[in-house]
């Protein structure tokens, strides 16, 4: 038995990082994966999603400006 990802071994295009969903406030509908080299934030490259307000996220209430700029997660965009 391999305990390598077999995504990997089929060479599919994959994410082994969690999407969060931001829910609320300025950066509603953004999603950003917790893996800082990942290229697909989409939803079908991974594997779990969660909420935002799952994680105590509070972008809901930040400032606009400084969304744009910055993850709330400080992981990559």
């Amino acid at each position: 038995m391999s305990t390598s990802c077999r995504y990997c071994q089929a060479g599919l295009d994959h994410c082994h990082g969690t999407i969060i969903r931001h829910v609320e406030g300025p950066a509603q509908g953004r999603m950003e994966c917790t893996e800082r080299d990942c290229v697909s934030p989409e939803l079908l490259a991974h594997t779990f999603a969660v909420d935002c307000d799952a994680l105590g996220c509070g972008c809901a209430e930040r400032d606009p400006e400084c969304e744009a700029r910055q993850s709330p997660h400080r992981i990559g965009a």
